[in-house]
């Protein structure tokens, strides 16, 4: 998930997450900038040690305070694609909108409070679907999922205000600018605390004993797996006569390397099956990439226990440490995305990705979707705190070279021209990772 900003006259954020438009409707010039703060949906997918986000082969979680991994893997072929199960992927959807309404309500909010006009509320971008005005505000739900943004009249010509108006955004003082351009980053980083806190409070924190293998979680109906006689519960032990060196994440690797890259030819399994062990004889379908796929899901063989906090000191220790945990693992798969970005640049995700990720997670128990929450919230005020143009970082970035300067603006075409630039990179990446996802979803992939 993920989330853009912009400067000050022209004020842009929102994540994985992570896309963005300026504008009210689609038809309106998208460079005619009216102050907003745009939040795309994008989401780097983060492989550290200890959390893979959002990744085509992977299906998350993140690692507790006891370094719990429970990343699922998804054999090629099975990937994050299936949207079965709408109760899920409404409550995927839910979690992701209501990450968005909290970062636009962080900026709203430190603007309202400051006085500071503001026009618009927005839950995605384009052509508008429903909406209501209140208190001279227009809230509106849009056409696009790809984010939302808050829009302020400072550079509307159809606004009634005048030019000069104190309460203008872009009239007040750098302080109150810096205020509000970062009030949706601390909206989200404060929403994912909460969201541990409350896991903490109501499940607890996850802590697991790991075991050798790799566990089979599910089988796909009518793949290689299930042809072979593999079964949901399984667990495979050795693979062509190799064991594996040490359990956990890295086993699961392994095994999702050697079907790859063994398409049509069999690989043997030696399999964990209740008190027996036994071999099995896989062999893979080729997928439309030339690589292998069987039909499975992996994850890590770890049995699970829960550890609830005795009293509230206790749960507040266990979140703050939880919460740093999560955030050290985005922080640090931010890192390696930047420093191998060829090798990480297919495993951004946007929406779409997100939501099926979040589907499953949905459908495999309610610790997932707490963290597949708290993710995506921190994961979202990370990438807005970047540099860049159209995302929050971008017009913190403006204001600080304001500041530089002793209070002088950049001239408006020159912040006219890095944020136009910046939000239409985001719509045209957003679009195409909206494409991307949706041709890997599993039931897209059969019809094609």
């Amino acid at each position: 998930m993920v989330v853009n900003l912009s400067p000050s006259p022209p004020i842009h954020s929102s994540s994985i997450i992570r896309l963005a438009n300026s504008k009210s409707p689609i038809s309106e010039p998208w460079f005619r900038l009216k102050t907003h703060f745009p939040k795309p949906l994008l989401s780097p997918s983060f492989a550290s040690p200890s959390l893979n986000f959002v990744s085509k082969k992977q299906v998350l979680h993140g690692n507790s305070r006891n370094k719990l991994d429970c990343r699922t893997w998804s054999i090629a072929g099975f990937d994050y694609g299936n949207f079965e199960g709408p109760q899920s992927v409404l409550e995927a959807a839910a979690v992701l909108t209501a990450i968005i309404v909290v970062h636009e309500s962080g900026h709203f909010l430190a603007a309202s409070l400051q006085g500071i006009h503001v026009s618009k509320f927005a839950v995605g971008f384009g052509p508008i679907l429903a909406k209501f005005n209140a208190k001279n505000v227009e809230y509106s739900i849009r056409a696009f999922p790809l984010g939302g943004f808050v829009g302020f009249p400072d550079n509307d010509p159809e606004s009634e205000i005048p030019v000069d108006d104190e309460n203008l955004l872009k009239n007040r003082p750098i302080l109150d600018r810096v205020i509000v351009v970062s009030a949706g980053v601390v909206a989200n980083i404060i929403f994912a605390f909460l969201i541990i806190f409350a896991q903490v409070l109501s499940v607890g924190l996850p802590e697991q004993e790991v075991f050798p293998g790799v566990s089979v979680p599910d089988v796909r109906p009518f793949s290689a797996a299930s042809r072979d006689g593999l079964l949901a519960g399984d667990v495979i032990l050795e693979v062509n006569g190799t064991e594996f060196p040490k359990p956990g994440p890295s086993a699961v690797s392994e095994v999702v390397e050697i079907i790859k890259r063994n398409p049509k030819r069999y690989v043997l399994l030696k399999i964990k099956r209740g008190e027996q062990n036994f071999d099995i004889k896989v062999t893979p379908d080729e997928s439309y990439d030339g690589t292998g796929k069987i039909g499975v899901q992996l994850a890590p063989n770890v049995k699970i226990a829960k550890i609830k906090p005795k009293n509230l000191g206790e749960a507040v220790e266990f979140t703050r440490r939880e919460f740093w945990g999560l955030t050290s693992n985005v922080l640090d798969g931010l890192k390696q995305t930047f420093l191998n970005f060829s090798q990480s640049a297919s495993k951004v995700s946007g929406p779409v990705a997100i939501i099926a990720v979040g589907a499953e997670v949905a459908r495999s128990n309610i610790d997932g979707l707490f963290q597949f929450a708290a993710i995506l919230n921190i994961n979202l005020a990370v990438i807005n705190l970047l540099p860049l143009p159209a995302l929050d970082g971008g017009t913190l970035a403006l204001i600080l070279v304001e500041a530089a300067r002793g209070g002088r603006k950049l001239p408006l075409e020159v912040e006219q021209t890095i944020m136009s630039s910046g939000i239409m990179l985001v719509i045209i990446l957003g679009l195409f990772l909206i494409v991307r996802d949706t041709l890997n979803l599993d039931f897209i992939k059969d019809l094609l």
